[in-house]
């Protein structure tokens, strides 16, 4: 079950001067390979918490959207992860892009996206998801009885095409990155490890990492 990685190399020449500018080179091309069916959900991160004990949970999200001062996703701000952040904004995202044997890892915190923005992206979603976010009690325990009874009500409540208010509840959060890490399968598990960290002045100091 050993996959033997030959893959051109990654070195300081390639990166861009900021991490974000470097996140979308990759980003686009792992765009592309979704588009040619090589990758599934290129935007899909593990989102990785601890709670007040240090204990960590991850789960799978999907990133929104992306900019010079982070990465945003959506959740219940009653889940899990949300409560874990409210005590700790400590946060790791891992871009698990294997088929084209690359990662990226980031560090960062985590802070809530302000209500306009949040009402904008909610606006968006595709009707069912909009109904979805008020159905799911997410992370309390439930049937799948009670779930879809709760989801009727809700659709009969908000017929399609009408609009369905923004729950007090959910929202986003953005990860304003401290460290981003790229990384480039290589052969004989000599990958290329490349790491952005952020310095106090703005700007940013790249370290090459060991495989």
């Amino acid at each position: 079950m050993r996959k033997h990685y030959r893959v051109e190399g990654f070195d300081e020449n390639d990166l861009a001067a900021h991490p974000m500018d470097q996140f979308r080179h990759w980003f686009e091309h792992a765009a592309l390979a979704a588009a040619h069916g090589t990758l599934y959900e290129p935007n899909a991160m593990v989102v990785a918490t601890a709670d007040p004990e240090g204990r960590p949970s991850s789960r799978t999200v999907l990133m929104k959207q992306y900019d010079e001062q982070g990465f945003v996703f959506y959740t219940n701000y009653e889940s899990r992860k949300a409560r874990e952040l409210a005590g700790n904004p400590y946060v790791s995202l891992l871009f698990p892009w294997h088929p084209i044997a690359r990662q990226v890892v980031v560090t960062g915190i985590a802070r809530r996206t302000g209500r306009d923005e949040t009402a904008a992206y909610f606006r968006t979603r595709p009707h069912g998801s909009q109904l979805g976010a008020w159905a799911s009690a997410q992370s309390t325990v439930t049937t799948r009885a009670e779930l879809d009874a709760h989801y009727a009500e809700l659709n009969a409540r908000y017929p399609e095409g009408e609009q369905v208010p923004v729950p007090p509840h959910w929202g986003g959060f953005r990860v304003a990155p401290e460290t981003v890490e790229f990384w480039q399968g290589r052969e004989n598990r000599l990958h290329d490890r490349l790491r952005y960290v952020a310095e106090p002045d703005g700007t940013w100091r790249v370290e090459r990492l060991n495989p």
